[in-house]
């Protein structure tokens, strides 16, 4: 009968309202960082048109390879002509640190497609949130992962359109909002001394490596030097706890 539902499908239904709900959840949790995802969004557009990209080359940029520290580097190395191989191996190179990432997150409740566009959309905000929030990937990460390709990809059109009118974001001020909301997540992680000692190492060898190299560079030597040592320490704070 027409409007009526089949037992399967409203078990189906009752399945899927606790991942729905972790998507919205994670969806949600992005909302905040707005503010300080689309002057970036709207900068990255304006140096991507300026390098001579088209409107729909810049927004495929940000639907494709999604990654905005890339993305900006790739906008630079487009200005100048540079070889494509270089540019995709440049942008392969500051995108690595996605793989700590995803070996921290380890696999959620997704399928085989849903795992796929959730490493997709995992991003250093989503990581952030996600981790902060204590979940393990899932419905929770693919949310967040989109919330961010949302505001992303709205702010690439918006500054695409506008980019001759578009004063530098940066130059508004406003470019102080997202440290501050990473600082906002990474505090509530800070529970022992173990996370206190890795996230001042990470920050002093960040510091150190970005008087020397550039901001991917940085970034992965950081992550892999930081993730060591908070393995080192754990193991050995569990030897002692273990210790008779």
């Amino acid at each position: 009968m027409v409007g009526r539902h089949s037992p399967a499908a409203e078990r189906d239904s009752r399945v899927n309202r606790p991942e729905r709900q972790e998507f919205r959840r994670g969806f949600s949790a992005i909302i905040p960082l707005w503010l300080g995802m689309l002057p970036f969004a709207l900068a990255y557009a304006v140096a991507a048109r300026g390098a001579g990209l088209t409107v729909f080359e810049t927004q495929a940029m940000s639907v494709i390879v999604f990654a905005g520290a890339a993305q900006f580097m790739a906008a630079g190395m487009f200005a100048v002509a540079a070889e494509p191989l270089t540019i995709v191996f440049t942008v392969l190179l500051v995108n690595l640190r996605h793989f700590l990432y995803g070996l921290n997150l380890g696999r959620g409740t997704l399928s085989g497609g849903g795992e796929a566009l959730a490493a997709h959309l995992l991003t250093d905000e989503a990581f952030g949130v996600t981790a902060a929030a204590g979940r393990k990937g899932g419905p929770y990460l693919l949310g967040a992962g989109a919330s961010i390709f949302v505001i992303w990809n709205v702010g690439t059109l918006a500054g695409s359109l506008l980019s001759a009118s578009i004063p530098d974001p940066a130059a508004l001020g406003v470019d102080f909002v997202f440290p501050l909301a990473f600082l906002a997540l990474l505090l509530p992680l800070l529970r022992d001394r173990t996370a206190w000692v890795v996230a001042l190492s990470s920050a002093a060898l960040a510091l150190l490596f970005s008087r020397f190299t550039d901001t991917g560079i940085t970034v992965l030597l950081t992550g892999l030097l930081g993730s060591l040592l908070g393995a080192a320490l754990s193991s050995t704070s569990d030897a002692e706890h273990r210790r008779p």
